[in-house]
């Protein structure tokens, strides 16, 4: 019989005295969350270049690991597409592990044991995201965050997907969209001189020379230490946990100084102060895009003087929606049937890379995973357009740029690079090998849908590098693994048409 980890006792517990009538179906979905984190951890030990992986052996029947000390590691073929929880134990010189944070402890690589903690978080949390789901939600959701809320399992590739580290059980249920909370947002006021700000900030959200920061309670209650907030309006969490949405209004992006998944989710003054000039830059850019693409618009920003204290203000994606059409993230597609899925998932394809190849190849790489990038879809369920939200993480070429005679917009930093190779991972990585992969559910399934739509789309540089080369992806476990090492890391996954040919 399996052992209970720390992390899932104590959550056990805490569940016990915030919603005791979870309990049983909490224990029930512990083994499924387990098997979901091991498949996303497999994968990556199958896929990404760790330095402690000194040979892989693929076989008919797995895949066999040799470690660089010698010992051997063996499991099912990892197919780096695939978003089935596949993976019930992998063996470690012939021990069994079911418990991804088991089997990254016994590891005992460098910063395992950080690493393992956070594995247990995920595997808790998905098991409490499992349990609260809806048993029987609504085909077509009316609001926004409603299709936000169906995404129960969290990012589709990364072992930390439902990491929360530092949330209780009551906490987690309070805050999480995949629980369907209503959370009262609350205000921190800072004088207007002391605070970054750029765009309009609403007089709602100003008061006697001071402008009303929106902060997230949890931060207030862990990273503020309460004080100076006073409540606010209540708002809807989207998929991020951080962004929330007020009915009828703007999304709130606010600062969360907790480590979700790999990042701490704070705003710093760099993207506060580009973000109107970038929002600005981005909607005129889309405009070449024949209306398939919109780009929500950053409507004000603002921080004090910090990264724990700071907010952004931007449109909901609805208002790209006409009646009878609905707006959702591509992570949420997996979550509701659509007409023809084969059919359905090349017209999209086609439409997501001819979209993400046009603006890559004006130079500008967005980060389309299937949280920043939405679909529009007819009354009947056809892909109609895209919506693109959080311009804080795209890249910006100035010479891909100059060259179609375009102005770059006078920004520096991080955003800025004329580096090739930065830019196809920037928009592969997160599209194909993200959001694309994460609809298809499979390799061959995303094979399948890339040869469909490529025949129709322009032939650029970048098409054939996408076409002939491994894919990139973010090598999430390596940098989970290599806290020292800055910035993103990246595997080459074998390229799924590759089987085709």
């Amino acid at each position: 019989m399996h052992r209970p980890s720390p992390i899932e006792t104590r959550l056990a517990a805490e569940l016990a005295e915030a919603r005791p009538d979870l309990a049983d179906r909490y224990a029930a979905e512990l083994p499924g969350a387990r098997a979901a984190v091991l498949t996303r951890l497999w994968r990556a030990l199958a896929h990404e270049p760790l330095p402690w992986v000194a040979r892989r052996v693929r076989g008919a029947y797995g895949l066999a690991l040799r470690l660089a000390d010698g010992r051997a590691l063996h499991g099912p073929p990892a197919d780096p597409y695939a978003t089935g929880a596949y993976v019930t134990a992998v063996r470690l010189d012939g021990v069994a592990y079911d418990d991804p944070a088991r089997l990254m402890t016994e590891l005992g690589w460098p910063h395992s044991e950080g690493f393992a903690a956070e594995l247990g978080h995920s595997v808790a949390s998905s098991a409490l995201s499992r349990a609260d789901r809806e048993s029987a939600a609504k085909e077509w959701p009316e609001h926004d965050w409603e299709w936000e809320q169906r995404v129960v399992d969290g990012h589709p590739f990364h072992p930390n997907c439902r990491s929360r580290p530092g949330f209780s059980a009551a906490e987690q249920l309070a805050y999480g969209p995949e629980h369907r909370p209503v959370v009262r947002l609350e205000t921190v006021p800072v004088a207007a001189g002391e605070c970054l700000l750029t765009g309009d900030w609403p007089d709602e959200l100003r008061d006697a020379g001071r402008l009303l920061i929106p902060v997230h309670p949890w931060q207030n209650a862990h990273v503020l230490k309460g004080g100076r907030a006073r409540p606010w309006r209540e708002a809807h969490p989207l998929m991020s946990l951080r962004t929330l949405a007020l009915p009828g209004g703007p999304h709130v992006k606010t600062a969360l100084s907790a480590r979700l998944t790999s990042s701490v989710r704070d705003i710093s003054a760099y993207s506060v102060g580009a973000a109107m000039t970038l929002s600005s830059f981005a909607t005129d850019l889309a405009s070449r895009t024949d209306g398939l693409l919109h780009i929500t618009r950053t409507l004000g920003a603002a921080t004090a003087g910090s990264p724990d204290l700071a907010a952004l203000l931007r449109e909901s994606p609805q208002v790209y929606a006409a009646p009878g059409e609905r707006v959702l993230p591509v992570a949420a597609l997996a979550t509701t049937a659509l007409p023809g899925s084969a059919s359905w998932l090349a017209d999209f394809t086609r439409l997501t890379l001819t979209v993400g190849l046009r603006l890559l190849d004006l130079g500008v790489a967005l980060e389309a995973h299937g949280q920043n990038l939405l679909v529009v879809l007819s009354g009947t369920g056809a892909p109609l357009r895209l919506v693109y939200r959080d311009l804080a993480d795209i890249r910006l070429s100035p010479a891909r740029l100059t060259r179609h005679g375009i102005t770059p917009p006078t920004l520096t930093g991080r955003l800025v690079t004329d580096d090739e190779t930065a830019l196809r991972r920037k928009l592969f990585g997160s599209l194909v090998a993200g959001a694309l992969a994460g609809a298809a559910g499979s390799g061959p399934a995303l094979a399948t849908a890339l040869e469909a739509a490529v025949p129709r789309l322009p032939a650029t540089s970048d098409l054939t590098a996408l076409l002939e080369g491994p894919l990139p992806a973010k090598a999430l476990t390596l940098m989970r693994l290599s806290p020292q090492v800055p910035g993103d890391q990246w595997a080459a996954l074998p390229n799924p048409l590759a089987a085709l040919r």
